[in-house]
């Protein structure tokens, strides 16, 4: 939260500082320690829908704790906790798995805290509907955005608090699974197999997220960086078409924004359909409506895609800045729609200005309250705004901003403010105006004329 100043005390990725619960999220995150790494080893059995798991978290602490918490959804049991190789008492409900070491810890202290715990995986309530673990047709996926992990593995489920992970993964073996980061092995015993996936850049644990299906795997290109697909092998064709420019728009999206931030990039489309599709570190998920032969899907390719660099790499502090995933993520939508041979990001900004004139939402960009968090508002008046911005300091300056926001705060936390700061040393001239109508004010502004 803001101090009185205005300015916003954020220690990005593995820091051992603190940080604040988000107001849009009160129930969420924890308090008294940092978490720098998850070791993940989980078994998932697809017909039962069984999840049983052991959660290694390597963790420091930031002040004296003789009792700390955890998000963890009330589906999942707890069997036993140990803190430093020593049992702990605990306690699990609603949501919070409370731990009682058997020593306090001390501030700066190393926390080695293991939670062995099993159950039957489903989606946590929330007001953005259901979110976290859920269950396909024949398989699995998990879609977090903003509080499901807990859904699934115990956690500090604050967007601010990144880690690193392994997962270790055990499932049926006609089952194909699938999880941030790289593939580090594969191992089949019988009728199962573990697959093991090491995810090394800092990640938020919204972002972390399994794929279970039966899927058959493509290499799609090596290079600038690997790309892959996992689809049902019915949806073959229909891949090729819809998904005939992915390679291409990573290509694209590196020029504009800078090197792709991770080893490499893969599309999932699963046998169901799905109402949206999701994005996690290093790889999306596409519903098999979204693969229909036709490239009518194609924006929400490229605004998957572009949440690697905005939103998976350069990721808010709070909730409050969405803006800054969601407008930067939309407008790589018209950019790519421009270099495609579509509609211009002009053209686009003008189409969706006049939709949001003739109906307008009263909230600040900048701040637009949990319930106007993921609608259309943020989403067209972010891109907007970057729009505007663009207009303000020619093409040339704006795309060197944006190489340098995804360079400096490559898997870090940020804020609006900072990105305000960033802007300002892209121009002699103010922009303070640009930034109270756009992002401060809740009435929408006159469209953007260029300077």
């Amino acid at each position: 939260m803001p101090s009185k100043s205005g300015k916003f005390d954020h220690s990005p990725t593995l820091s051992g500082t603190s940080h604040e619960l988000d107001p849009y999220l009160p129930r969420n995150g924890n308090l008294g320690y940092r978490i720098a790494r998850y070791d993940l080893d989980l078994t998932y059995r697809v017909s039962a829908n069984r999840l049983t798991g052991v959660a290694d978290l390597t963790a420091t602490s930031y002040q004296q704790l003789a009792k700390f918490t955890l998000d963890l959804a009330s589906t999942m049991r707890v069997e036993k906790v140990t803190v430093n190789r020593k049992a702990a008492r605990f306690s699990h409900r609603s949501g919070k798995l409370s731990i009682s070491p058997q020593s306090p810890i001390p501030a700066g202290g190393p926390m080695d805290v293991v939670i062995r715990y099993s159950g039957n995986p489903r989606p946590v309530r929330s007001d953005w509907g259901e979110v976290g673990w859920e269950e396909l047709s024949n398989g699995a996926l998990c879609a977090n955005q903003p509080n499901g992990a807990p859904s699934w593995f115990p956690c500090d489920d604050h967007p601010e608090a990144k880690a690193t992970y392994l997962f270790t993964i055990t499932a049926d073996s006609p089952y194909y699974v699938l999880a941030n980061g790289v593939q580090i092995s594969t191992r089949r015993r019988g009728a199962t197999t573990t697959w093991v996936y090491e995810q090394v850049e800092p990640m938020s644990t919204y972002l972390a997220s399994i794929q279970v299906g039966q899927y058959e795997h493509r290499k799609l290109a090596a290079k600038p960086v690997p790309v892959s697909a996992l689809l049902p092998a019915r949806l073959k064709t229909e891949f090729d078409a819809s998904f005939v420019n992915q390679v291409k728009m990573v290509e694209v999206f590196t020029e504009m924004f800078g090197p792709y931030p991770f080893p490499q990039y893969t599309a999932v489309v699963t046998d169901d359909p799905l109402d949206i599709p999701l994005e996690a570190q290093s790889f999306s998920t596409f519903g098999a409506n979204h693969c229909d032969g036709t490239r009518d899907h194609e924006r929400l390719v490229a605004h998957e895609l572009a949440h690697q660099w905005f939103g998976n790499s350069v990721t808010l502090a709070r909730w409050r800045d969405i803006w800054l995933h969601e407008g930067f993520a939309c407008y790589a939508e018209w950019l790519w729609s421009q270099r495609s041979g579509g509609r211009s990001a002009d053209e686009w900004a003008r189409h969706y200005y006049e939709k949001l004139a003739a109906s307008p939402v009263r909230v600040p960009l900048a701040d637009p309250g949990p319930k106007q968090m993921f609608s259309d508002w943020v989403y067209k008046r972010g891109a907007i705004t970057l729009h505007a911005l663009r207009l303000r300091l020619g093409d040339g300056a704006f795309f060197q901003l944006l190489h340098r926001w995804t360079d400096k705060y490559r898997y870090r936390s940020v804020t609006t403010e900072d990105f305000i700061a960033l802007a300002s040393t892209y121009t002699d001239a103010s922009l303070n105006d640009l930034w109270r109508e756009w992002l401060f004010e809740p009435q929408l502004p006159a469209f953007p004329a260029p300077h």
